[in-house]
């Protein structure tokens, strides 16, 4: 497989991870200022089957980014220190996706103390993340 066909799925499935990532704490702000039981078991449906739906998009970044960072050499990765930087903020984008699992299991069991503000900061705080992950990727300013 070459290189830009490498560049192309880890691309594309870390859109469909994003979108995921975005789209599961807007969830659960829906979800926090409902008092309706019935639409509160609805969203405990959706919330589970969006983060199980977008995981392997998780996974499947990783792996081609292995296999980016393989096929480019010890040697290039040595050199990158705008990719060490950038695998620190994605370790830490990995770490945000298993807390919105956490939250989802929170949630299905009614044990959620936050509310729906503290769900929109959360929906906002990877949009950051991730301008500085492409900024470095592209510019590779560091």
């Amino acid at each position: 497989m070459t290189i830009l066909w490498l560049k192309t799925f880890h691309l594309f499935f870390m859109v469909a991870w994003f979108a995921g990532i975005f789209y599961l704490p807007r969830l659960f702000v829906y979800h926090a200022e409902t008092d309706s039981q019935a639409v509160r078991a609805q969203f405990k449906v959706m919330e589970r089957r969006l983060w199980l739906f977008v995981t392997p998009f998780a996974l499947f970044t990783l792996v081609f980014g292995v296999m980016l960072i393989y096929t480019y050499g010890y040697a290039w990765f040595a050199a990158s220190t705008w990719l060490h930087v950038k695998i620190v903020l994605v370790a830490g984008i990995y770490g945000y996706h298993f807390y919105l699992w956490y939250l989802v299991k929170q949630f299905a069991n009614d044990r959620i103390n936050h509310s729906a503000r503290y769900f929109r900061i959360l929906n906002e705080a990877p949009v950051l993340v991730l301008l500085l992950v492409i900024a470095l990727a592209v510019v590779k300013f560091v």
